[in-house]
């Protein structure tokens, strides 16, 4: 790994760390409960219905970062197995949980201590028994090959300095059939890697945006079908909040035995349940 790839995966942990921690030490203080993250309208809880928020911890909700709500588009069912890449506080894994139901299971990746830990109280503040959050990199994810039926994540991996890894994870844990509901910023074909660096860093979800035709070739090549990405909301000029829908062939059509499972990392990026 570069130099460089290196310090924007350090300076993404520690984004994330803090926004942990200041959720963490503003939740017993006051009247009002944690105080949320400072976002604009384009990311954050506000894109979660009142009543998915007013039925998790307050500290769930506050740590909210991401650009969409994946579970509204990741069309889950009772049973399945759900795995949520940069986790973050919980808010999506904990509302993963109720959908697929006691039969089933949601997994929470991320690989920010900080996060793990205010995750890990706000499942047992929620009093869910299904979930289990995992440490770890979304380009080495430490869950076996063909485990998973719905791979999620919330504005994180635009954030990975190797997003081909990250695809080829998703993939890898997906069973035959399995499928992706992801939000993420994506970027309009037309502007350049720099022109997308002028609007917004990195560690802010725009600067390491794939385009919309880099993304649908990242999902290909490492061998989804039915993709399919619509933009929901602008994020920035020429940027955009959009769902990313695909899906792995089923055994018959792959016609490939599954690659071996990864070994877990907690070195690489990321985490922070997007920006």
């Amino acid at each position: 790994m570069s130099d460089q790839s290196t310090d924007l995966r350090e300076t993404v942990r520690e984004r994330y760390a803090a926004a942990a921690l200041q959720v963490a030490d503003s939740g017993g203080s006051g009247c009002c409960g944690p105080r949320a993250i400072e976002v604009d309208d384009a990311f954050g809880s506000a894109l979660y219905a009142a009543e998915e928020r007013d039925a998790l911890p307050a500290e769930a909700v506050a740590a909210s970062l991401g650009c969409g709500n994946p579970t509204a588009v990741a069309d889950l069912h009772e049973g399945e197995r759900v795995l949520d890449l940069g986790s973050g506080g919980g808010i999506d894994v904990l509302l993963s949980a109720r959908r697929v139901g006691p039969t089933g299971k949601a997994y929470g990746l991320d690989m920010t201590e900080e996060m793990l830990a205010l995750a890990l109280a706000n499942r047992d503040k929620a009093g869910v028994t299904n979930v289990e959050f995992l440490k770890g990199a979304i380009e080495a994810i430490p869950l076996p090959a063909g485990t998973i039926d719905v791979v999620i994540s919330n504005c994180v991996i635009n954030l990975s300095t190797d997003k081909p890894a990250v695809f080829a994870e998703m993939f890898r844990v997906l069973a035959p059939g399995g499928r992706i509901g992801v939000s993420d910023v994506v970027a309009d074909d037309h502007l350049t890697p720099a022109q997308r660096a002028e609007r917004g860093d990195y560690v802010g979800c725009i600067a390491g945006a794939l385009s919309f035709a880099e993304y649908r070739a990242g999902l290909a090549a490492a061998g989804f079908t039915d993709i399919d990405l619509t933009p929901t909301h602008a994020v920035a000029d020429g940027m955009h909040s959009a769902i990313v829908r695909a899906t792995k062939p089923t055994a018959a059509r792959l016609g490939q035995a599954p690659l071996p499972a990864a070994e877990s990392t907690s070195g690489a990026c990321c985490g922070g349940g997007g920006c």
